[in-house]
């Protein structure tokens, strides 16, 4: 399915008070929508990932999955501040014809929800059957959940939470330090920060998988070998293969975006009072191995949210589970969403 492009026809206000005159969002569908419009599923992607869903979650989206588009009428959109064709650093900002870079406004999940309501309209969806999203995808669907609880009728969370942890802020800081470090930083230029990046990247890797992960498949079998180990060699690769189709700025901005996520902000309770006005069917899955979005997070949710169901599934994969595990993902799901 080919990628569309909406435009927004107004000036779009961020949370901070900042304007962006102009806002693009890329997106894909997959299927059609009912003449009921109830067979919609909304999918919310996460830190580095595209609109793309049939791509990047093969197995659970696409033909013969459960997720299927003869079935449903799939939306997944590129959220604000990414690489992928919605307006982000690397986009022109009108009022100097020169690409935003280092000047793009701080942006909050928040304003990427509302990016996500701005699409929904265009596109006549008056009902989202299921949404559903991992990681920082999650942290979007939590959002939304809350700003348009009408709009949405069943919520699917995994490896997420409802608030940014010490243990993340303190990931993407190291992250953001490693892009800071690279003398190439803040340039005028889409590659400024790479190898800031591809460092950023490996330590993202760390938690993203864990200490059993790695020893199972990256230790060498050569007791002898004093350089060149497995180990390093997966990491620069990951590393590179981020740099190969991502941004420095994006990634920086988004990871901030990430560490500002809290649900309860500026809405007058703490976060179990507002995870009991989510009073949605609410299918919650956490991954015993995550070592980012670990299970405590999802049992604090399912305990506060008045119809939340918790499973936890067992995977070597860690916080990248949520990625790969999608024939436990589907045994849970099914019968949820049917």
């Amino acid at each position: 399915m080919s990628v569309k492009q909406f435009v927004h026809q107004t000036p779009f206000q961020l949370e901070s008070g900042a304007i962006l005159e102009e806002l693009h969002i890329n997106y894909h569908t997959y299927g059609e929508m009912n003449a009921g419009g109830t067979n919609v599923i909304w999918i919310c992607h996460a830190l580095t990932a595209n609109a793309d869903v049939a791509n990047w979650w093969k197995g659970l989206v696409g033909d013969n999955a459960l997720i299927n588009p003869k079935d449903y009428f799939i939306v997944c959109a590129n959220i604000l501040g990414s690489c992928y064709g919605t307006t982000g650093p690397l986009s022109v900002n009108p009022s100097t014809n020169a690409p935003y870079y280092s000047s793009f406004p701080l942006i909050t999940i928040r304003d990427m929800v509302q990016a996500h309501i701005a699409l929904r309209q265009y596109l006549g969806i008056h009902s989202i059957q299921l949404l559903m999203g991992g990681s920082m995808g999650g942290y979007q669907a939590l959002e939304w959940a809350y700003i348009e609880p009408t709009i949405i009728q069943k919520l699917f969370l995994i490896a997420t939470s409802p608030s940014e942890s010490a243990w993340g802020v303190a990931v993407h800081t190291a992250q953001r330090l490693a892009i800071e470090a690279d003398a190439s930083w803040k340039d005028s230029s889409a590659h400024a920060g790479a190898a800031g990046l591809k460092a950023a990247r490996a330590i993202g890797m760390l938690t993203y998988r864990n200490y059993a992960t790695f020893q199972e498949k990256q230790t060498d079998p050569d007791p002898e070998k004093i350089d060149d180990f497995k180990a390093a060699s997966y990491i620069q690769y990951q590393g590179q293969k981020l740099v190969n189709r991502f941004n420095a700025y994006s990634y920086w901005l988004l990871t901030k975006a990430m560490d500002s996520h809290h649900l309860a902000r500026k809405r007058g309770g703490d976060l179990m009072q507002v995870l009991q006005q989510i009073q949605l069917p609410t299918c919650i899955i956490g991954i015993k191995s995550d070592i980012l979005c670990p299970v405590d997070e999802q049992q604090f949710m399912a305990s506060h949210m008045p119809n939340a169901a918790l499973s936890i599934i067992d995977s070597t994969f860690g916080h990248d589970g949520f990625i790969i595990e999608t024939a436990q993902i589907t045994q849970i799901l099914r019968p949820f969403l049917q």
